[in-house]
């Protein structure tokens, strides 16, 4: 965004500022490029032409409610706006069809009622006040008029109000597609009571968000000719496997197993539940409730959830019997066995929470303590068992909780999609997708690569969304344009994913020979992409590569690649729980098929997501989509504090200052012509006259 050159002598502009991103204040002196600044904070700076911006000075004091409206569209004038308005607790604000939420951190009942749905209902987009309803009825009205399937794009970073901003959609979707005065299990009840489900157990507490999703989610929200929800499908993303086993402090893990240790004292008995603090899996961070959330309230919830869902009773209890199993798995230890590289269960303790899980699992505690100290190998001559030594076992105890949990997940959105069922008549489907905001943590791991690749592909498509109807307006209006540049990220993308040379594709044949390790691994992409731009090895490192991603570069930490990449079961894991007499287990761990156990067939968690995001990327480019971008205005969750610093990051990262930047490449200033008239048509009366 360049700044315009008619800054003179007495102009009022904005001026970049370390901490506090732009200040406004008014030129006393221009010298060359240099020009002199009188904040209004009382300092003297001195900045070059290009980095200052004109303020406008006849905006109004609350903002504009749709950024095209303001005169000068730059980043200090799109922040100032946002923060005007988000002082007046107006959160919600357009940038043309985009629309920008920034989280309130606190509850604003009145903005969600069933009055304002009524009031948004059929209402033109733009006509009323920027809102998460308005562009679920545009979607809506869109898909009922044009019969063509709409989607709704819901980004931004951990914490910036995703998943409340999801479930407010299909709050509103279930309002225009329900059947009024049907209570019970409807589909779009069973819609929207899937989400607490989801979340109980994919949501966890992290540093930047109390209730963070911690896989994708892209809802399909059918309708059959007169506009009614008639199906539904979840398509989930990416479990957070990881966290089953691994917390740290101040995080929680998983919220389902803090609410089954809140449950009724009898269900805690039932399981030989104790408190969270008594767990391994949960008691890595000091964190065990949550400030505002009753977990024995949430417990009670989730169950009437489920009931609405469709998970039997039955069903229900077989499934916190699995949680419950998984807790009981983590206190499991070991200490040196007899043997060289052996091990035994540690003590006492280990041993009655190693018969529990095994109670617990329907399971034969001696098969139990087997799977997870031995290995059986077959060779042509003979049949070798080793044992392994107290670090294997631990690896190999917490293979097998994350997964049974990953399993679990799974089971829970399949049984979701049987119960809702799918319409096979629908022609046309609203799609929702909550899907993690971009991550750049101290350490970035594998988990880290996945999202950001996801966001990738996600912001591949705002672009070439946003060129794509910047264009149309300007065929539209019949105004000769010329071809607007702008950052297309293809060659991220060639890095990870092209075949045969991309990053996952050298995953992938890493995690296929067996001598390869973490520091071959990186080597291997050291060498490969050593002229590559995008691609940076750090200094000090042998195991860390940084990739130049559209919102900035991220360092990851190639040590736990290989493992985390890697999907297989433990055979000797899969021959106990299909043994288990408990049929919901044992489902869990149906028997594979003869041919792929022989061959220990190698299947990869990162070439499996590629596939996915793929198939998403194809439902997304058939349908027209809608974009709503969140923004986190501080991070320390609390209301009415507006970090500017951090916004402009997220605003950078969220694509929204680049589809500015498209339409200011272009006309950035709109006006209608009766808008024009009646500023300047003072100038040529006669054409007034004449109108």
């Amino acid at each position: 965004m360049a700044a315009p050159v008619n800054i003179i002598v007495g102009s009022h502009v904005w001026v970049e500022d370390p901490v506090l991103a732009w200040v406004d204040g008014e030129v006393f002196r221009i010298n060359g490029e240099e020009v002199h600044i009188n904040r209004t904070d009382g300092k003297m700076v001195v900045a070059n032409i290009s980095k200052v911006f004109p303020k406008d000075t006849e905006a109004p004091p609350g903002g504009v409610d749709d950024m095209t409206k303001l005169s000068y569209l730059h980043e200090p004038g799109v922040l100032h706006n946002l923060a005007m308005r988000y002082e007046l607790n107006e959160i919600y604000t357009y940038t043309g069809n985009i629309l920008i939420a920034v989280n309130p951190f606190q509850r604003l009942p009145h903005l969600y009622d069933t009055h304002m749905m009524e009031q948004y209902k059929g209402a033109a987009f733009g006509e009323l006040s920027p809102h998460v309803f308005a562009v679920a009825d545009a979607s809506y009205r869109a898909m009922i008029n044009e019969g063509k399937s709409n989607s709704i794009l819901v980004s931004g970073e951990s914490g910036a109000g995703k998943t409340e901003t999801t479930k407010m959609l299909m709050r509103y979707l279930a309002y225009l597609g329900g059947r009024s005065g049907v209570e019970g299990r409807t589909v779009e009840q069973q819609v929207l009571e899937s989400n607490p489900v989801l979340e109980t157990f994919g949501n966890a507490k992290t540093v930047r968000n109390n209730n963070s999703s911690r896989f994708g989610k892209f809802v399909e929200i059918q309708f059959d000719k007169s506009g009614r929800i008639s199906g539904a499908a979840v398509r989930t993303y990416l479990l957070e496997r990881s966290r089953v086993c691994q917390i740290s402090d101040p995080e929680r893990n998983y919220h389902c197993f803090y609410l089954l240790c809140a449950a009724p004292p009898e269900e805690r008995e039932k399981y030989k539940l104790g408190s969270p603090s008594s767990f391994h899996y949960l008691n890595q961070s000091n964190c065990y409730a949550l400030d505002g959330v009753n977990d024995a309230e949430e417990y009670l919830a989730t169950r009437r959830a489920m009931d609405i869902v469709g998970i039997s009773e039955e069903e229900q209890e077989a499934i916190f019997r699995v949680v419950a199993a998984i807790l009981h798995l983590g206190n499991i230890e070991f200490a040196k066995g007899e043997e060289i590289d052996s091990s035994v269960i540690k003590d006492d303790k280990s041993r009655f929470h190693l018969n529990t899980t095994a109670e617990l699992l329907r399971c034969d505690a001696k098969s139990l303590e087997n799977a997870l100290i031995k290995r059986v190998m077959v060779t042509p001559e003979e049949i070798i068992t080793r044992t392994l030594d107290p670090v294997g076992a631990l690896g190999s105890r917490d293979a097998l909780a994350k997964t049974m949990y990953s399993r679990l997940f799974d089971w829970l959105v399949d049984k979701i999609n049987n119960s809702i069922g799918q319409d096979p008549n629908s022609k046309t489907l609203i799609g929702v997708l909550d899907i993690y905001g971009f991550e750049s943590f101290k350490l970035n791991s594998f988990e880290q690569f996945c999202i950001n690749f996801t966001n990738e592909k996600l912001q591949q498509h705002f672009n070439q969304h946003v060129f794509k109807m910047e264009q149309e307006e300007y065929t539209k209006e019949e105004i000769n344009w010329s071809y607007i540049e702008f950052v297309d990220n293809q060659d991220v993308l060639d890095l990870i994913e092209k075949k045969p040379g991309g990053i996952i594709a050298l995953l992938d044949e890493a995690c296929m020979f067996p001598k390869s390790t973490h520091e071959t691994f990186a080597q291997k992409l050291y060498q490969t992409f050593k002229n590559n731009k995008r691609f940076i090895k750090p200094k000090l490192s042998r195991t860390s590569f940084t990739l130049s991603h559209y919102a900035g570069e991220v360092t990851y930490l190639a040590d736990l690649f290989l493992d985390k990449n890697k999907d297989y079961v433990v055979a000797e894991h899969q021959d106990l729980l299909t043994a288990s007499t408990c049929s919901f287990v044992a489902g869990l761990f149906p028997p594979s098929p003869e041919e792929s156990s022989k061959s220990s067939k190698f299947s990869s968690i990162g070439s499996r997501f590629k596939l996915q995001l793929q198939s998403l990327m194809e439902t997304l480019s058939s349908t027209e989509p809608h974009y709503i971008r969140c923004v986190k205005p501080n991070n320390v969750l609390k209301p009415a504090i507006f970090e500017n610093l951090n916004i402009i990051q997220q605003l950078r990262c969220g694509g929204v200052l680049e589809a500015i930047r498209i339409s200011c490449a272009g006309y950035p200033t709109r006006r209608t012509f009766y808008e024009f008239l009646l500023r300047f048509g003072v100038l040529a009366p006669e054409v007034l006259d004449g109108k």
